[in-house]
C-alpha cells in the first residue's frame, strides 16, 4: 500500500473511510499502546514492571491495552500457573515489526517536545 495525496475511491489506502488498515491505525495510535509496545521490545516483562516503566498508566489502563493488544496479535500473554501469579508479557513477531517503527516516534518525541511546547507558547501569545 502507498500513501498518496488526495481524496481516493479506492478502499485499499488509509485515506478511504472504507479502508481496514484503519482499525490498525486506531489500535496503535492510542497513547498507552504507543507506550507499551516500545516498552516490551527488550523482552519478557511483568505487569508490575510495566507499571513502573511506563510512568502515569493505571492499572486499569494497562490491563486494557495489554489485553487489547494480545487480541490483535501484537503481544503474546504467557501465564506461568503458580501461586503467586506470575504472568508475562512480549511482543509478538507481528509486535516487534510494530516497535521498530514505534521507536523512532518516541525518539523523535523525545528530541522536539521542547519545540512542540515553544511553537505553542507562539501560538497562545499570538492571541492573548
Amino acid at each position: 500500500m502507498t500513501i498518496s495525496s488526495g481524496p481516493s475511491t479506492d478502499s485499499s489506502t488509509v485515506f478511504s473511510q472504507a479502508c481496514p488498515s484503519r482499525q490498525a491505525l486506531e489500535l496503535v495510535a492510542s497513547k498507552w499502546a504507543l507506550l507499551v509496545i516500545p516498552a516490551l521490545a527488550g523482552g519478557p516483562v511483568r505487569n508490575n514492571e510495566l507499571m513502573r516503566k511506563i510512568e502515569g498508566i493505571s492499572q486499569k489502563m494497562l490491563t486494557q491495552t495489554l489485553k487489547e493488544l494480545v487480541r490483535n496479535g501484537l503481544v503474546l500473554r504467557a501465564d506461568h500457573q503458580t501461586v503467586p501469579p506470575h504472568v508475562e508479557y512480549r511482543l509478538s513477531t507481528l509486535g516487534e515489526s510494530l516497535s521498530e517503527t514505534l521507536i523512532p516516534l518516541d525518539n523523535w518525541a523525545e528530541r522536539n517536545h521542547q519545540s512542540l511546547k515553544a511553537a505553542r507558547e507562539r501560538f497562545d501569545a499570538s492571541f492573548s
